[in-house]
């Protein structure tokens, strides 16, 4: 248990917006795409992969594959050739083609917009439906990769023993609805480059304070 009431949590929230803002003032996805076809293939490709990893990967991608047509008529194994330097390349692939046979043949060449049609495409879960919502189409959500549930559980607004779902409902509890999508993106920031899962942690006096 992390021993705060929600109370106690949202104003230390407060407090964690405050210090992410002078932190990470004006941060964003570090995916490359031009539009949200782009976004939510890039966005699938980076599950268990390096934002940097999937950059690399896309640029040869984008290049041969355009619209949703072009994937959905594409040979699976001719998106292999482009992205098989990722991890679950095969996977992936599969899942791509499938997506975009999808998009067109049941949402008529749209990118859904609500999170239960996103959830029904291959390859795309909750979490990858949020970033899509908050970056595609700015609408509010808070999508919890691993840095997200690590640095939230460092700063006591989630329990240990949390899964991913849990940790996603209680940073919307606590944190206003309009900062959902930054927040996000500085919680991201802090756990990639302040306070990674491996190396050495960058803990300034403010932050430290902030921490369990």
């Amino acid at each position: 248990m992390t021993g705060l009431t929600n109370k106690e949590k949202k104003i230390k929230a407060q407090q964690i917006m405050e210090y992410l803002d002078k932190v990470f003032p004006s941060v964003d996805c570090e995916l490359n795409f031009s539009n949200n076809l782009e976004l939510i293939i890039a966005v699938l490709l980076s599950a268990q992969c390096k934002d940097e990893y999937v950059n690399r990967a896309t640029v040869s991608l984008f290049k041969h594959y355009k619209t949703i047509d072009d994937y959905a008529d594409a040979r699976v194994e001719d998106i292999e050739k482009h992205i098989r330097t990722l991890g679950l390349y095969k996977a992936k692939s599969k899942n791509i083609v499938g997506m975009a046979n999808m998009l067109r043949d049941v949402y008529n060449y749209d990118i859904p917009k609500t999170r239960e049609e996103l959830e029904t495409l291959p390859g795309v879960g909750r979490k990858t439906a949020n970033v899509v919502l908050a970056v595609g189409f700015n609408i509010p959500a808070i999508a919890v990769d691993t840095h997200v549930e690590r640095v939230a559980k460092m700063f006591g607004l989630a329990d240990k023993k949390d899964n991913p779902l849990q940790v996603e409902k209680k940073l919307m509890s606590i944190f206003p609805m309009e900062s959902w999508g930054r927040i996000h993106h500085q919680l991201i920031h802090l756990g990639r480059y302040k306070l990674p899962a491996r190396g050495e942690k960058i803990i300034d006096p403010e932050l430290e304070k902030l921490l369990i």
